[in-house]
């Protein structure tokens, strides 16, 4: 921790002892102004040197390591009293080099590197890429693939909100938010791990459909939730909603009007907390999100508050989206016939794990050399995009989660970036907390909700 006293706030600091402070304090005077390094001691001594100035300033480093910046994020944060003047984030402390990874693996082995970006809604990850490389090769999933994306992504949308609740309660001081949320996110964990077969980075929607079909008792085990969840919710809320001490944490705290959302590009619920019905299901729909019904959860507060209430109806949509998705799920196939492009395809559980089932191993084998070459070479090289670029977007649970994709006609990506929601609204993080309390600052960026895989990917 630093202090500095002067009209300016730097980032030097010092070690020497100066005559006048005490033996833990080190000091030394600048061109602007005393600085002092904190090693020990007493606090009232330590600033005893300091205590005549007119101007001081305290510069706080918060993180990354820190049970309140929502993650590895580091806050930079410069005080005047418990009033925040300034605050920088700073990232890069998660950097996993993913869009650079993409480039030297196939097609279908990126949407292994994408789930792991923004590792709490790993769906939305894999199906926007894999919509991003579909549009490429000009082919369109079976329908009852596109259903089970909705499924999945919807689900993981109620996972991925509980955690914004948990973590963010847990921040505030509200434990019992935290037990409660990760206990609901269980719930849903393992619906998702019996369908996809991991709780976490599933890598289960591939370029053409998804990986296998839903498993056995996979469809009993959504409607068992569907019975389960609302109640549940209906409990957080009623823990939260009118708590006198959340609401004092939240209410008129880490405001950003609409204007401000539109300049920093800033999308998602802290949008949608502004009164901007701004969502891509409605507004640019995809995977036949247009014949859902559903609404768009608004609220006209642009604070803390605001985004918790709309996080806590998303929950709720959400479940009428996966009951409507359940509905009209029809038999069929779940990638897409072109032998070229249809790889995993016909997938099995068997004694040692996922594989390929036997029959289709059988067939590969005993149809021709062709075949089994075909198949060789579309394992080991992967199928070829045709060349050209696009963007694709989709609403994860903290906004436009968009993929811009080049090819160049290889079996490999040109390049790949990802519009990470996590990344963009970050930079909203000092609009929000300066002029406003440290304390409020943890409500702030509790309140964007980044994901730290997603920011420095």
């Amino acid at each position: 921790m630093t202090t500095t006293t002067g009209s300016t706030t730097g980032s030097t600091t010092g070690s020497a002892s100066g005559p006048d402070t005490d033996v833990y304090a080190g000091a030394r005077d600048t061109t602007e102004g005393r600085v002092y390094t904190v090693t020990g001691g007493d606090w009232d001594a330590v600033l005893g040197a300091a205590v005549d100035d007119e101007d001081q300033h305290l510069v706080v480093n918060m993180g990354p390591q820190h049970p309140s910046t929502h993650g590895v994020l580091r806050l930079v944060v410069e005080l005047e009293g418990e009033t925040v003047t300034s605050l920088r984030t700073v990232i890069g402390y998660l950097h996993t080099g993913i869009e650079k990874n993409l480039e030297y693996r196939n097609w279908v082995q990126g949407t292994t590197f994408v789930t792991r970006m923004d590792y709490l809604s790993p769906i939305f990850n894999e199906t926007a890429y894999c919509l991003a490389v579909e549009k490429l090769l000009g082919v369109e999933p079976p329908e009852r693939a596109t259903t089970i994306r909705v499924l999945c992504m919807e689900l993981n949308r109620i996972s991925s909100h509980l955690v914004a609740l948990a973590t963010g309660g847990m921040e505030l001081g509200a434990l019992t938010a935290m037990t409660n949320g990760f206990r609901e996110r269980e719930m849903v964990l393992d619906v998702l791990e019996m369908i996809t077969g991991l709780r976490m980075n599933h890598a289960y929607v591939r370029p053409g459909g998804v990986a296998q079909d839903l498993p056995p008792g996979a469809v009993e085990k959504v409607r068992e939730l569907l019975q389960v969840m609302p109640g549940r919710l209906d409990g957080i809320d009623a823990m939260l909603t009118g708590q006198p001490i959340w609401k004092a944490r939240m209410e008129r705290v880490a405001h950003l009007d609409v204007q401000g959302c539109l300049a920093l590009g800033v999308t998602g619920p802290v949008l949608r907390s502004t009164g901007l019905a701004w969502d891509l299901r409605k507004t640019e729909p995809y995977c036949g999100y247009e014949t859902y019904d559903f609404e768009v959860a608004t609220a006209d507060t642009a604070d803390a508050y605001g985004r918790f209430l709309i996080r806590i109806e998303e929950m709720r949509q959400s479940l009428r989206i996966i009951e409507q998705a359940l509905d009209r799920l029809q038999p069929g196939p779940v990638m897409v016939e072109d032998t070229k492009i249809a790889w995993p395809a016909q997938l099995a559980l068997g004694s040692d794990g996922m594989g390929q089932s036997l029959d289709h191993v059988k067939k590969i084998m005993g149809t021709s050399m062709e075949a089994l070459i075909h198949h060789f070479k579309l394992v080991t090289e992967g199928f070829r995009v045709p060349a050209g670029q696009v963007y694709v977007a989709v609403e994860s649970p903290r906004g436009e989660l968009g993929v811009h994709a080049v090819s160049d006609g290889g079996t490999r990506p040109f390049r790949v970036h990802v519009r990470d929601p996590s990344f963009v609204n970050l930079q909203a993080a000092s609009a929000m907390c300066e002029g406003g309390l440290l304390s409020d600052a943890i409500a702030a960026v509790a309140s964007i909700d980044p994901v730290m895989g997603g920011v420095d990917r």
